[in-house]
């Protein structure tokens, strides 16, 4: 009988070791999501097309929509219509829509990822497949913000683009052409050289009554007819006769008045200003979101969160940044919307106040002032609220019934 080895056959050893099944990878418990699972949050919030069609109509929509008709009006007429571009446009856009419907809107956004499961029935489904609740909460928060932040860069470029290179030429204050940048001096040496100008525009406010110069109801130096018509907050004054050495030291005097308001004025926005700004709105878009996806995930629901959200911007928001209330100075300063207001970029008119100059000191010749707060304390309420309600959202979700 022949016997045939198996020359193939391994060497004899020992058996190799049995990995249990639970620790082999799976880190479906862990808190920190997969990118996986942020993708997944990503494309469920794509395909809600009122939801984009929302967003994209308040960050980029309307701002163009405003932008084009500027610009085709000046085109067709520019001598009715004024540029389509410039530092006033720029604030207007900015900081009188953008700012406030980009938080409006944000806050939609994360109100609806935040209920979203409840409300489609999928929570129960979600939990069952073992994953960490913590992580599915947290996985919405880049997933939203990174279609809220895109929105919200898009068409603050657009706006940008347009206000830099469609800006006027000459500054336009007080109804005169006035150089843009010059310095106290170089203002108070342009004032004495354009002093019938200078009288006849530029706002008044002092006793002495102004001289009586010819300008054509105010509208204009050397005009027909006697008789300069100029502001003052005491109403009318009988203009008086002077020299003309008289003459300009007057137009001084109200240059030097006019010199806080006039160095807020600018052709077009400077590329640092834009950068700061389009943080700030950014932030705030941010914050719209956390806030809006912790509350919705406490409620349970979205519509009512949405709501709230609502009227915190457009009614406690002004209310409570401008008007001090005795014994709640404290609570007003812990709300959001105020602290927002203390850390805006310097130089601009603050929202709420219909203009005036702003950056964290609040109002200005043309609004109230902010209600007082340090820069650091409303810091500190800018990240309290956002780990606040990213806390209670998660904690929510992790303690739900599913």
């Amino acid at each position: 009988m022949t016997t045939i080895s198996d020359i193939g056959a391994p060497a004899p050893g020992p058996a190799p070791d049995t990995i249990p099944a639970a620790t082999r990878g799976d880190h479906r418990g862990s808190w920190i999501p997969t990118w996986g699972m942020i993708t997944t949050r990503f494309m469920e919030l794509r395909k809600r097309r009122g939801l984009i069609i929302a967003l994209i109509a308040v960050n980029i929509g309307i701002p163009v929509v405003f932008l084009a008709v500027r610009l085709i009006s000046h085109a067709v007429d520019p001598k009715s219509y004024g540029p389509a571009g410039g530092y006033t446009i720029f604030t207007t856009l900015v900081l009188g829509f953008m700012y406030i419907f980009g938080f409006i809107v944000a806050a939609v956004v994360g109100c609806t990822a935040g209920s979203v499961d409840l409300t489609e029935g999928m929570f129960r489904h979600l939990v069952i497949t073992g994953r960490s609740r913590l992580a599915l909460y947290l996985a919405r928060i880049p997933a939203g913000l990174a279609i809220v932040i895109a929105m919200v860069a898009v068409g603050y470029t657009i706006v940008c683009a347009v206000c830099v290179f469609a800006a006027p030429t000459q500054l336009n204050y007080d109804g005169i052409n006035v150089p843009q940048g010059l310095s106290r001096p170089a203002l108070d040496n342009w004032a004495a050289a354009h002093a019938d100008e200078v009288i006849c525009n530029f706002n008044y406010n002092g006793p002495n009554p102004p001289p009586n110069i010819p300008c054509g109801n105010g509208t204009s130096s050397g005009g027909p007819g006697p008789g300069a018509v100029v502001k003052t907050p005491q109403g009318t004054v009988i203009p008086v006769h002077v020299t003309q050495a008289q003459l300009r030291a007057f137009a001084v005097t109200m240059a030097n008045q006019a010199y806080s308001d006039y160095r807020s004025y600018f052709l077009a926005p400077s590329t640092s200003s834009m950068i700061d700004v389009g943080l700030w709105i950014a932030l705030e878009a941010a914050i719209g979101f956390t806030v809006g996806l912790g509350l919705a995930s406490l409620m349970g629901q979205r519509t009512v969160p949405v709501i709230l959200l609502v009227v915190l911007e457009l009614i406690l928001t002004p209310i409570f940044s401008r008007h001090v209330i005795a014994h709640l100075v404290n609570v007003e300063r812990g709300i959001v919307g105020v602290a927002m207001l203390h850390i805006e970029p310097g130089g601009l008119p603050t929202p709420f106040s219909g203009g005036g100059p702003g950056g964290g000191g609040g109002g200005g010749p043309g609004g109230l002032m902010l209600i007082p707060e340090s820069t650091l304390a409303a810091s500190l309420v800018i990240v309290g609220w956002i780990v606040f309600w990213t806390a209670i959202g998660a904690w929510r979700m992790m303690t739900r019934d599913a």
